[in-house]
């Protein structure tokens, strides 16, 4: 139960209000650092949005941004939902990457899309989640704490990736480590590829068709979540193991299948960034997705719904916050990170800062009607 809760906000209040007014005071703090700099706040706020929303072209970037932080801030929320909190999305995305790369090697230059991709997408899970299935049964059976054994496995599994890419994958003579190229059934087609095919002229941008796997994710894990019974066991055990076992639920089964589907979650980060846009393996192409995920998750209240307003948010700020450092040479990426760090700090760590607030303006409100109500009985 979340404290904002135990102030007794409704719902509509602690799910939507509660993060605005978080995002809201984090803008405001924005402001007074970019003032600080000599800047205009108000400039600078307009050209991140102009930059993120003002064209087909930024929202397009934004999109993709967003795509790939819905993967991760959803594999954060589904192991939240169980009690657990995986550190691991950064490692299980790299092996969601090598999966999805291995499959493009091999089947890509032999057979047609149809099969090439859905087999990428198979393997980026399946791989995601072999990678998150170890810490969930050290975690389940021999009581290694999971964050540990997560945080571990992000190390490991770079190191795997380096070794394969300079000693097995590594395109001949090829100073850059990286594969050769995908074939061309293993590319993920662009959007503005599909919808240029339904006559809908939209420009070229790395954004591709990853972004309707990311809404089928958000889909499919709240119905799992809140319409299945298995993913009422696996929340039952995120309240309480021990109510959860009582009522015959076996709490490291329901370990395993959070920490399962959590690593597939983080893994299809591959198809977005490998097979929708660089169609290679990459050392870097993670790029601190999975920890962004994290800070993802936390903002969203680790709902699907509120995942995708976080990663909208996300998105936005890194394709704003590209916008905006190109338009004002005054205001750094450096800066742009402050402004994203401020608002995880607000939404995260002092997330429920506002919360006795609102419990006393709502409570006050409540209270209005029956006093005036007495007055004039």
């Amino acid at each position: 139960m979340s404290s904002s809760q135990s102030y007794e906000l409704p719902r509509w209040i602690d799910l939507g209000v509660l993060p605005v007014l978080n995002v809201g005071m984090a803008l405001a703090v924005s402001a007074l650092v970019v003032a600080f700099t000599g800047q205009d706040p108000a400039q600078a706020l307009g050209l991140l949005l102009r930059g993120a929303f003002g064209s087909a072209m930024g929202f397009s970037y934004t999109l993709y941004y967003a795509t790939t932080f819905v993967f991760t801030g959803l594999a954060v929320a589904v192991a939240y939902h169980a009690g657990l909190f995986n550190i691991g999305g950064e490692g299980q995305a790299m092996l969601g990457g090598i999966g999805t790369a291995l499959v493009a090697l091999w089947l890509g230059d032999h057979y047609p899309a149809w099969v090439v991709l859905p087999a990428m997408i198979v393997a980026s899970m399946l791989f995601g989640m072999a990678w998150a299935a170890v810490p969930a049964a050290l975690q389940a059976w021999r009581g290694s704490h999971v964050v540990i054994t997560t945080i571990m496995f992000n190390f490991l599994a770079s190191a795997l990736l380096s070794y394969l890419l300079v000693e097995v994958l590594k395109e001949p003579g090829n100073m850059t480590v990286e594969s050769r190229s995908f074939g061309p059934a293993a590319l993920m087609p662009g959007v503005h590829d599909a919808l240029a095919a339904l006559g809908i002229e939209w420009p070229r941008s790395p954004l591709n068709l990853s972004v309707l796997l990311a809404v089928a994710a958000l889909v499919g894990v709240y119905l799992w979540l809140w319409r299945s019974t298995s993913g009422f066991a696996v929340r039952t055990v995120g309240h309480s193991a021990g109510a959860a076992q009582y009522a015959g639920i076996r709490p490291a089964r329901q370990v395993m299948v959070a920490m399962c589907v959590s690593g597939a979650l983080a893994g299809l980060l591959g198809i977005n960034e490998l097979a929708g846009v660089q169609g290679r393996l990459l050392l870097d192409y993670v790029v601190g997705a999975g920890f962004a995920g994290i800070a993802v998750s936390l903002i969203g209240r680790n709902h699907p719904v509120g995942v995708a307003l976080s990663a909208l948010l996300f998105g936005a700020l890194y394709q704003g916050g590209a916008e905006l450092s190109f338009e004002m040479p005054g205001v750094s990426r450096d800066m742009v990170f402050t402004l994203q760090g401020l608002i995880v700090l607000f939404c995260g760590a002092l997330g429920q800062a506002a919360a006795p607030t609102l419990a006393k303006l709502w409570a006050r409100w409540r209270s209005a009607p029956a006093a005036k109500e007495a007055v004039h009985g």
